[in-house]
């Protein structure tokens, strides 16, 4: 198949590339390089299997031949952007997603959209199905990320009602693993800086609120199954139901790394979510899709590659 990969140079879309890659597929990886790394997108360069786009999703996507599906990762998604790139992430998930579906419905082409956990703001209820309807401020910091995913839903749906594009939604819940960017912004991007730099580790609060992390191949794994071998229309959760404290995951990165660093704890950050569980009920039963990696497999891998970056580049992060 021909792929469209967008946010490919991006932690999750530079992984499904080298994912359909070795599935056999040809991938046409776009990235306009905001916040993708170049060091994800190295290997990329060159291969006869990888055509390399360098542009703006919410310019038109020109590309010759047929195409069979797109998979939209395409959208800044770290805190430290929400202020400073908050018109571009609403403009990515408006017009950036419209061109897409529009280049989908052209093509006849299967379009995956990568939503997000933040669609359920700061919930209320726990786990999280995909049926809850959030609490989601529409003005807050983080409402330009959260409201701008949760229009492209809508938007998604839209097309595949009115103009019968096949279409598929993955809300994803926290997702790591090599190649995230040192400078995330959240939590397991910062823990993993400070203490391999030996410094203390910020944790907002008492650190009881709580996340849910999932190794990239993992999600990798349930986007392909998804797109490619499901039909299934309506929001799929995709992340790992083992729910951790944030204070539980400060401890065991000091553990792992064999740090001294302690624990800094400072007041909680506007709308920050206090709860993150994903119902994984649907991705099972559509997909027969759940995470294999453990979370203490997945740090160490992720440990070791922040090591080899930091090594090289030690005034990053």
């Amino acid at each position: 198949m021909r792929i469209v990969v967008t946010g490919a140079a991006g932690l999750v879309g530079s992984h499904l590339a080298a994912r359909l890659v070795g599935d056999g597929h040809h991938v046409l990886a776009v990235d306009s390089m905001t916040t993708g790394q170049p060091r994800n997108v190295d290997w990329l360069r060159g291969m006869p299997e990888v055509t390399w786009i360098e542009q703006d999703i919410a310019q038109p996507l020109e590309i010759e031949g047929g195409v069979d599906a797109v998979f939209n990762m395409a959208c800044p998604a770290s805190p430290v952007d929400f202020r400073p790139k908050a018109l571009e992430i609403m403009r990515t998930c408006s017009e950036g997603v419209r061109r897409l579906l529009e280049f989908a419905l052209e093509h006849e082409a299967i379009f995956l959209q990568a939503s997000t956990s933040e669609c359920y703001g700061d919930p209320e209820v726990n786990p999280q199905p995909e049926s809850y309807r959030g609490n989601v401020s529409t003005i807050g910091v983080r409402s330009v990320y959260d409201e701008g995913k949760r229009f492209a839903e809508a938007l998604t749906m839209a097309y595949h009602r009115e103009r019968g594009v096949r279409t598929r939604i993955a809300r994803i819940f926290n997702t790591y693993g090599p190649r995230m960017r040192l400078d995330d912004g959240r939590v397991l991007p910062n823990f993993l800086c400070q203490t391999l730099k030996g410094e203390p580790l910020t944790v907002y609060g008492e650190g009881r609120q709580t996340r849910s992390f999932c190794y990239v191949d993992d999600l990798v794994d349930g986007l392909v199954r998804l797109a490619l071998e499901s039909d299934f229309v309506e929001p799929v959760n995709l992340g790992n139901p083992d729910e951790v404290t944030i204070r539980q995951v400060a401890e065991e990165v000091i553990e792992l790394t064999g740090s001294g660093s302690k624990i800094d704890y400072r007041p909680l950050p506007e709308d920050d979510p206090k709860l993150r569980q994903p119902d994984i009920t649907r991705a099972r039963e559509i997909l027969g899709w759940s995470p294999t990696v453990d979370r203490r497999t997945g740090f160490l891998r992720t440990i070791e590659d922040f090591r080899q970056v930091l090594a090289m580049h030690p005034t990053d992060g």
